[in-house]
């Protein structure tokens, strides 16, 4: 059996943390789990035993393993996840709100997402974007949908 690359080495203060976390309960389920694999880690059970006992993949005990021996107890917090690059500027966002405040077009009696998002297309803003992402920028509003001129699914 090749020799671990990051072996997870438990002070006594370390070990103390981490039984804390998880026989108090208050932390999530995620930093529980990551404390169970690394006491488990810390007593020297091999990844497949400890990806067993608390039903996670080898591949998540070795991660732990490597964030313990880079950032020690840091490797319990959560890592921020960037998300998606937004579609439109916030001006952009201003100018389809004005919008749908507006007429609508002839032969509509009003403004759906998915015509909005047509318009916003046509107006060269973006190349595309979906009527989901129209319903959020205005859900982001204060105006009353249910007018006559305004704004529905359909």
């Amino acid at each position: 059996m090749p020799k671990k690359k990051y072996c997870v080495n438990l002070s006594t203060d370390e070990r103390m943390m981490l039984e804390q976390c998880l026989q108090r309960g208050k932390a999530g389920t995620r930093v529980r789990t990551r404390a169970g694999i690394l006491l488990k880690a810390g007593d020297g059970l091999s990844d497949e035993k400890i990806a067993a006992a608390l039903a996670v993949g080898t591949a998540t005990v070795r991660r732990m393993r490597q964030r313990f021996v880079e950032e020690h107890l840091g490797a319990l917090d959560e890592h921020v996840r960037p998300g998606a690059q937004r579609k439109l500027t916030t001006k952009q966002e201003a100018h389809m709100i004005a919008i749908a405040r507006t007429s609508v077009p002839k032969g509509r009696t009003r403004w759906t997402l998915r015509l909005l998002a047509e318009k916003v297309v046509e107006m060269g803003f973006v190349n595309s974007i979906s009527h989901e992402t129209v319903r959020q920028v205005l859900k982001k509003t204060k105006s009353n949908r249910c007018r006559s001129n305004g704004v529905y699914r359909r």
